[in-house]
């Protein structure tokens, strides 16, 4: 039998594709770190929502208050492609359910380009926070900016259907539009660990966030790209039996 034939024996339907612990626990991560920053953007909706009259005005809500439909695009947005993107990278996922993989991703790219242009419009125009300046000003520019781009490059490689720069794109997207929840765990290390306040300190801490996640997908990119090159130096050189 030759190597031909055993791929096509050995290749497996999508239903008969399992779903490995791997899938689950890479899911089920993702969902947890996008809860904090989901059910407090759903908070805030409910109270632009709510009104003025029983939610009250203050120097920290001010903001939305005065133009409120960037934040409900952000939270509406954000919230969205956080929750349907976590079930779109683990690989058991994309492999038994393809259709519903190439449906939500049709949601997706609309859901981050809501989140990341109505991020960059609330950096531009919104007042600052305390605590905000022009480092993190910058920052925010140059992620929402970045991510905005990696969802385009995302769309046209599928549209060219070159699916490893899509994925390799959506990844990196996605990273940074997750930023909100490892923003949430590196406030949590530096309260503990250092325990001041300030510019400096809301600098490192979001920072921090951004750059982790982009770490972390540089890797998940390069370790899906070599995996192909890995099993082919593994295979045997056998043409047949």
């Amino acid at each position: 039998m030759n190597n031909t034939t055993s791929r096509l024996t050995n290749k497996r339907t999508p239903r008969q594709t399992q779903l490995s612990r791997g899938d689950w626990l890479a899911t089920g991560g993702l969902l947890l770190l996008a809860i904090i920053p989901v059910l407090a953007g759903a908070v805030r909706v409910g109270q632009l929502t709510v009104g003025a009259e029983t939610t009250p005005v203050t120097p920290e809500n001010a903001r939305f208050f005065a133009s409120p439909l960037p934040v409900i695009l952000h939270v509406v947005g954000a919230s969205l492609y956080a929750l349907l993107g976590a079930f779109q990278f683990a690989p058991g996922f994309r492999l038994r359910f393809p259709r519903w993989h190439r449906r939500a991703g049709w949601l997706l790219v609309p859901s981050g380009l809501a989140a990341s242009l109505s991020g960059l419009w609330m950096a531009q125009f919104y007042p600052w926070p305390v605590h905000d300046g022009k480092v993190l000003y910058a920052m925010r520019l140059l992620f929402g900016s970045v991510m905005t781009v990696a969802l385009i490059m995302a769309l046209v490689a599928i549209r060219r259907r070159k699916f490893d720069q899509h994925g390799a794109w959506m990844t990196r997207a996605y990273a940074i539009g997750m930023g909100a929840g490892t923003q949430v765990l590196t406030q949590i290390a530096w309260m503990l660990l250092v325990g001041t306040s300030g510019e400096f300190a809301r600098n490192i801490v979001m920072g921090s966030g951004w750059l982790i996640n982009i770490a972390a997908a540089e890797w998940v990119i390069h370790r899906r790209l070599t995996r192909p090159q890995r099993k082919a130096a593994l295979a045997p050189s056998t043409n047949s039996l």
